[in-house]
């Protein structure tokens, strides 16, 4: 029992610490995302939410398109080979 005290005492200073070194951003990013630039919401944040978009976009496509097309194979009747 005494060690899982020792270990809730090592756990609670380690967050502790790691939390007094960090900045909190959150202010900037309600600057940046609450900005009336004309931009959507998921392209405001830069580069690296244009691509992601783009990425999560086209996944989307092609496996929606790769679905459909096993689908329609699934639905056709296969020939009898004699």
């Amino acid at each position: 029992m005494r060690h899982l005290l020792s270990l809730q005492r090592v756990a609670t200073r380690a967050f502790n610490t790691t939390a007094r070194q960090m900045k909190n951003k959150v202010p900037e990013n309600q600057k940046i995302f609450q900005e009336d630039n004309g931009l959507p919401v998921h392209i405001k944040g830069g580069t690296t939410d244009v691509l992601l978009y783009r990425f999560t976009m086209t996944l989307t496509i092609a496996g929606t398109g790769f679905s459909l097309y096993w689908l329609l194979m699934a639905s056709m009747p296969r020939s009898k080979a004699d």
